[in-house]
Parts: C-alpha cells; sequence; structure tokens
C-alpha cells in the first residue's frame, strides 16, 4: 500500500509539473484576436479617429449621413427635384430648422449629430441643387 501512495504521489508531481499552457492566457488569445489588416480610404489618415480637418462640404455630408434616405426615398424623404420643390417654398429657413430639429420620418439632424448647421446647411444645399 505504501509503495502505490508513493507511486501515486509521484504521478500527482508529475502531473503538475507539466509546462503551463500559454494557448489561453490573456496576452495569447489578445494577440489571436488583432486584426490582420487595416482599410484606409484615399486622403483618410493613419487615426481613424481624427477630427475633420474642417467643415465638410455639403456633399460629404450627403454621402456619409443623407444618402441612405434621400438617395432611395426611403420614408418619403425628398429625393428629385420635384420632391424638393414644395419643402423650398416653405423657405429656406424653415427647411433649416426641420433639417436640424428632425420632422416627420427624419431624425434631428439626419443622424449626422456631428455636423454643424454650416454643414447641414451645405448638405441641404447640395441635394436641392442635384
Amino acid at each position: 500500500m505504501k509503495k502505490l501512495s508513493a507511486a501515486l504521489l509521484l504521478l500527482s508531481t508529475a502531473v503538475y509539473a507539466q509546462p503551463q499552457d500559454n494557448a489561453m492566457t490573456e496576452e495569447a488569445i489578445k494577440k489571436r484576436l488583432q486584426p490582420i489588416g487595416a482599410v484606409y480610404l484615399a486622403g483618410q489618415t493613419a487615426a481613424a479617429d481624427a477630427a475633420p480637418a474642417g467643415p465638410r462640404s455639403g456633399e460629404q455630408v450627403y454621402q456619409a449621413s443623407c444618402f441612405a434616405c434621400h438617395g432611395s426615398g426611403a420614408l418619403g424623404a425628398p429625393k428629385t427635384a420635384a420632391d424638393w420643390e414644395p419643402r423650398l417654398a416653405k423657405g429656406e429657413d424653415t427647411l433649416l430648422d426641420h433639417a436640424i430639429n428632425g420632422f416627420n420620418a427624419m431624425p434631428p439632424r439626419g443622424t449626422c449629430m456631428d455636423c454643424s448647421d454650416d454643414e447641414i446647411k451645405a448638405a441641404i444645399a447640395f441635394m436641392t441643387k442635384q
């Protein structure tokens, strides 16, 4: 019985003496989850969260925030010049107010929460002149 106990003790010590598997360490997991590449668009800086260098053009705001609805006419969003006519008839100030504060199905700022009032105005000018 003593020999069996000694053998079990030796065996259990050998099991614990095995080298640790580093595959599941936090550092190894982070390394495996790192992106293998990045996508940069022309003119984009290496810092993805860099602030714009200046005000965005109406076209830039339109492409980034307005196109989804105004490009397709979703939820009744004006798309063509004929769609814009009755809205323009109410005046630019009313149109800008609706764009900034939201109106009917359009959310405030058309979901461009970091757009300035001037950028919203430029986007309206771009859309209405197409």
